[in-house]
């Protein structure tokens, strides 16, 4: 059966990721839709900065954040400026890098959601004079609302699945940076394979169920 530190870490892991999803909706809204509208020569290098993640391991990601929120870093020197102190090892250190490591996991379906609604609805909208803001919040976020959907599951899905990027940033102290990926991996190197198992299969269980719904929604299955 499941520990109080099993269940610690589970309890940090939901709301990690219900603030990085709640933060990635937030920056990555504004940041799909200019990559979805822009014809800018910059959206190539900012589609591809968004991406890195898919493809860096973790590790490096974790490496770098941790150096650029070290105190000889810029985001180091501007939390200690601020009086905010160092990020890394710390609950704001694991947002800070679960929002970069997660971000193309929420802005790259709701730049498809944005891109698919097409010209019509915003010239009808302009035709009816309808102010940039209105438009958006009346006739882009209903017809993207699939998108929105999308993008908060996988956003915070993948949140709970992070390993090499927290146990860089936020290290491995309990109740405070141990997440379920780390705990299961404690748990394996202290030779404790019947509680690996238990975590193991609720994340083997929730990433499944996950991707079930989604594969349903799409299909029309789900609705």
């Amino acid at each position: 059966m499941p520990s109080a530190a099993d269940f610690a870490a589970i309890r940090l892991t939901l709301e990690l990721a219900a603030v990085t999803t709640a933060i990635l909706l937030v920056v990555g809204t504004p940041l799909a839709w200019w990559l979805a509208r822009t014809r800018s020569r910059l959206k190539g290098v900012i589609g591809a900065v968004v991406a890195l993640p898919l493809v860096l391991p973790p590790t490096v990601i974790g490496f770098y954040l941790l150096v650029t929120m070290g105190p000889h870093g810029p985001i180091g020197q501007l939390t200690q400026a601020l009086g905010i102190g160092l990020l890394p090892f710390s609950f704001a250190g694991l947002v800070v890098g679960s929002v970069f490591y997660s971000l193309p996991f929420v802005v790259q379906p709701l730049q498809q959601a944005f891109e698919a609604i097409g010209e019509r609805p915003l010239e009808v909208a302009a035709t009816l004079r309808a102010g940039a803001l209105d438009t958006f919040f009346s006739v882009v976020l209903p017809l993207a609302r699939p998108g929105f959907v999308t993008a908060a599951v996988l956003g915070f899905a993948h949140t709970v699945g992070e390993f090499g990027v927290v146990l860089m940033i936020g290290g491995n102290i309990p109740e405070k940076t141990r997440v379920v990926s780390v705990q299961i991996y404690d748990h394996v190197e202290a030779l404790e394979y019947a509680q690996a198992h238990w975590l193991s299969a609720g994340m083997l269980a929730f990433s499944f169920l996950v991707l079930f719904l989604l594969h349903s929604r799409k299909s029309g299955g789900v609705r």
